[in-house]
């Protein structure tokens, strides 16, 4: 059997929002699990997220630092941002958080990875993508403001972003999981263009149609 997760809802016999938030939903199901087992779950409502790691030619990685509230702390992560725009393609959307948190571009983009960061207690996908051939954007189109005007940028080597994902100093899981799945496939011999297009279909979001 190919190792690989499998798709296969279970039939929901009823759901009901339970809190409906600025950005997420909390949401309650009454599952039909198996004959004569029926149970309920709570679970967040997610849209869905992209994220970016950049790398120059360098092996450089780009890094931003910004302030996390919920967990009360300074995090070095990697670009990302949510599925919040309606119509907007998941690597165009890559693209977008990329300039705006850093004021960088791409002109190469592919999928690094799928995640499904907390499958116990939310519905997020999010992707992660390499970008190569990134070059900065002229002008102050994508000037930070207001939160994001405390954002630090920095290209950081592969080798260091590895080694501190491994000592425990970067925590945040998409950059954890982005790091050492880069550092993988460059240690299998892989490059840019062995990996999937950035256009490889979206991983699937049941009830999202």
């Amino acid at each position: 059997m190919t190792l690989a997760d499998t798709p296969g809802a279970r039939p929901v016999a009823g759901s009901t929002t339970v809190h409906s938030g600025a950005i997420f939903d909390i949401v309650r199901d009454t599952i039909d699990f198996a004959p004569g087992v029926r149970f309920d779950r709570e679970y967040m409502r997610h849209p869905g997220a992209v994220a970016v790691l950049a790398l120059d030619a360098q092996e450089r990685v780009l890094l931003i630092r910004q302030y996390r509230h919920p967990v009360g702390h300074t995090l070095w992560e990697i670009p990302a941002g949510l599925l919040d725009i309606d119509g907007e393609s998941p690597h165009l959307g890559a693209v977008r958080e990329l300039a705006e948190e850093t004021g960088h571009t791409a002109e190469q983009l592919r999928t690094l990875v799928d995640l499904r960061p907390s499958p116990g207690g939310s519905d997020e996908v999010l992707r992660v993508y390499l970008a190569t051939a990134v070059t900065e954007v002229a002008g102050d189109e994508y000037r930070r403001t207001d939160e994001e005007a405390e954002i630090e940028v920095r290209w950081v080597p592969l080798s260091e972003a590895t080694a501190a994902v491994l000592d425990g100093r970067l925590t945040n899981a998409t950059t954890v999981a982005a790091v050492l799945a880069l550092a993988a496939h460059r240690t299998a011999g892989g490059d840019a263009a062995t990996l999937r297009p950035a256009e490889a279909p979206f991983p699937e979001r049941p009830g999202r149609d």
